[in-house]
């Protein structure tokens, strides 16, 4: 019989006796390492599995150079973040697919300049393996960061910062907005819908400026009308507002793209409110397609991306990049772009 420290917790010396094998085999075995015979790294980790074994993580950090964390940094107040089903769909296929690998999900927030330093001083301070970070805008000084701390880095979203042209390439996932927001409005004209707005997110993200590429490329070879076109922040109460703004400035409109499914929420309330009715006097289309798209009156058409796909694909990349067998030149990962698909209910 084998018995377990007097702390009642199992030792690493402990499992090499049970095994028979020396302490040094387990340590291998326990941290992943190479040169272990298959049948005796298997007697290993069935001894671990008997004994209930648990590896110290400090220990394991020291000989793995590993935190078993891998940081997500959101470049948004937590106002937004837990407000807004975008982020919990999108951290939702990212921690299942870090929990696959054994890793620690480390959510950090950006409110203020304050946050963002204490974000890069953490990065630096070596709490994690990568780094997992979107909803950045155009003069985010996170990027910057993530590339001083030397940690493998995958964003979210197509790169849009100072800088973000130069070489390495930033690996990233994204969707086709700027297509996704050519079906919806290419949708609404096929409808015979004439005076068409525009609801966008903040224009200093790549995410709100392709969809509004995408609407112009729709309406070509119209040119833009500036009264049709109004930011609602990505929020549902700025979809609101927005949305009046477009009602007072340009009353005939008869149709509206509004860039994400929040703002679009927002936008049928006021809409409802002036009493206009959807879609009868106003076609409305949405953009993400979660899950309030379908509880919305009436039923929202929009754009959908698959968002928790894209968090997982972000992971899926990290991972890649964390994986220590040596690749050939040019056998890295590569940024994703996924499709947009239009969802036709009853508000188009």
């Amino acid at each position: 019989m084998v018995r377990t420290s007097s702390a009642g917790r199992p030792t690493l010396e402990e499992v090499a006796v049970r095994a028979g094998v020396s302490r040094a085999t387990v340590s291998r075995v326990v941290n992943g390492g190479a040169g272990v015979r298959g049948e005796v790294r298997e007697r290993v980790r069935r001894a671990v599995a008997d004994l209930g074994y648990v590896p110290n993580s400090a220990a394991r950090s020291l000989v793995t150079r590993r935190t078993g964390a891998v940081a997500v940094v959101i470049a948004e107040p937590e106002s937004r973040v837990f407000a807004d089903p975008f982020f919990g769909r999108q951290l939702r296929g990212i921690s299942r697919e870090l929990s696959a690998a054994d890793l620690q999900l480390l959510l950090l927030l950006q409110e203020t300049r304050a946050d963002c330093d204490r974000v890069g001083r953490y990065l630096s301070a070596g709490h994690a393996d990568g780094v997992l970070m979107f909803s950045l805008h155009r003069d985010d000084p996170l990027p910057a960061m993530a590339e001083a701390s030397g940690l493998p880095t995958v964003y979210g979203g197509r790169p849009g910062w100072a800088g973000a042209g130069h070489a390495p390439r930033p690996l990233y996932v994204d969707t086709d907005n700027r297509d996704g927001a050519r079906q919806a409005v290419r949708h609404l004209r096929d409808r015979g819908r004439r005076r068409i707005a525009v609801i966008t997110g903040p224009l200093d993200q790549t995410s709100a400026q392709d969809r509004l590429d995408g609407y112009h490329d729709a309406l070509a070879p119209d040119p833009p009308d500036p009264r049709l076109i109004a930011d609602g922040g990505f929020t549902a109460r700025g979809g609101e507002r927005a949305m009046a703004e477009l009602l007072a400035a340009a009353p005939d409109l008869d149709g509206v793209f509004v860039c994400s499914d929040l703002m679009a929420s927002g936008a049928l309330r006021t809409l409802r409110a002036h009493g206009r009715r959807v879609p009868e006097d106003v076609g409305v289309v949405g953009y993400d397609d979660l899950d309030p798209a379908a509880w919305t009156d009436p039923p929202l058409t929009t754009v959908r991306q698959d968002v928790e796909e894209m968090g997982r694909l972000m992971a899926r990349l990290l991972l890649r990049r964390l994986a220590p067998a040596p690749r050939a030149a040019g056998d890295g990962p590569a940024p994703v772009v996924t499709p947009a698909r239009l969802v036709v209910r009853e508000s188009g």
